[in-house]
């Protein structure tokens, strides 16, 4: 298995300002990281997550992720893919995750 692609976590700084009615603040960083994406097969995503999904990505990394984060992205693509699920198999560190949409 490759870790070829580069993971970065975000925390996302979206804060309501109550005065202007509007939202402040700009995503952080938290983490970059290499892992291994792969995308999720239609059968296997419906027996694991109950319904068919488009978007879907397995991403496998050596540590597990023990911080809050609200998003990712994968390499240079814009799109921002929230958790769904994780496994912690025997070796690797496998989150679920889908596009967001909203």
């Amino acid at each position: 298995m490759r870790f070829d692609s580069v993971i970065r976590f975000y925390e996302e700084g979206k804060k309501y300002n109550f005065q202007t009615s509007q939202f402040n603040g700009s995503p952080k960083l938290l983490l970059e990281v290499m892992g291994n994406v792969t995308d999720m097969g239609v059968d296997r995503a419906y027996r694991l997550l109950g319904s068919l999904s488009q978007g879907v990505k397995v991403v496998r990394l050596t540590e597990p992720v023990d911080f809050k984060w609200s998003y990712l992205t994968i390499g240079d693509s814009p799109k921002k893919y929230r958790l769904r699920t994780a496994q912690t198999p025997l070796k690797n560190y496998s989150l679920l995750v889908g596009e967001d949409v909203g």
